[in-house]
């Protein structure tokens, strides 16, 4: 199908739309857009507490991972409280983390690896989806490396070590199941899936 011949379907398809859908289409353009504007604000929220938090303590290796989970649960929290989010938040909060401590020349890969684990853990013990959190968080990790100019393969490792460290906590089935999703993604950079994700523990063991 050519470029006119699919533009003259989708405005076709938008004529077909009533008043209750053009309602439902507005509201929803509105939200996903808004969504947009919630993740930013998330991440500037986190970079900024992160950076702050870290200047204030004179940027000590062991005061960056407490900093790095006190934000992660934080943000668990927040979206227990509401209900919603954690899965949406978690990338936001990766990628706030990573640069805030990129800003203050902090050590991001192991920024990235504490994140990755808070998140998963944090993820289990809420009953959220411990998959699909590694993977934004993953991602937000990876997103914040290439931002901030760091090394975008240490990093997707760093995070995609971490979120199966710490599925391993929670079991095998978890960990085949995170291991899976990052195989299938860690934002693009291919070469990093073999090398970062355990070897031994197939996606068959339960």
């Amino acid at each position: 199908m050519s470029e006119v011949e699919q533009g003259t379907q989708a405005v076709g398809y938008t004529a077909q739309i009533g008043t209750a859908g053009s309602t439902v289409k507005s509201g929803i353009v509105s939200s996903l857009k808004g969504i947009d504007d919630i993740e930013k604000e998330i991440v500037s929220l986190v970079r900024n507490t992160v950076s702050n938090t870290m200047k204030a303590s004179g940027a000590v290796s062991g005061e960056a991972v407490v900093t790095v989970r006190d934000v992660v649960k934080g943000a668990i929290s927040a979206t227990e409280e509401v209900g919603a989010g954690l899965v949406l938040a978690s990338k936001s909060v990766a990628k706030g983390v990573v640069m805030g401590m990129a800003d203050v020349g902090g050590d991001v890969i192991s920024a990235a690896t504490e994140t990755a684990k808070a998140a998963v853990k944090g993820a289990a013990d809420v009953g959220g989806d411990v998959a699909m959190v590694a993977k934004r968080t993953v991602d937000g990790s990876i997103e914040a490396a290439r931002e901030t100019g760091g090394n975008v393969a240490a990093v997707a490792a760093a995070a995609a070590n971490g979120a199966v460290e710490a599925a391993g906590s929670i079991g095998n089935a978890a960990v085949a199941t995170v291991r899976d999703m990052l195989v299938g993604m860690v934002g693009g950079v291919k070469e990093v899936a073999g090398a970062a994700l355990p070897k031994g523990q197939g996606s068959g063991q339960a």
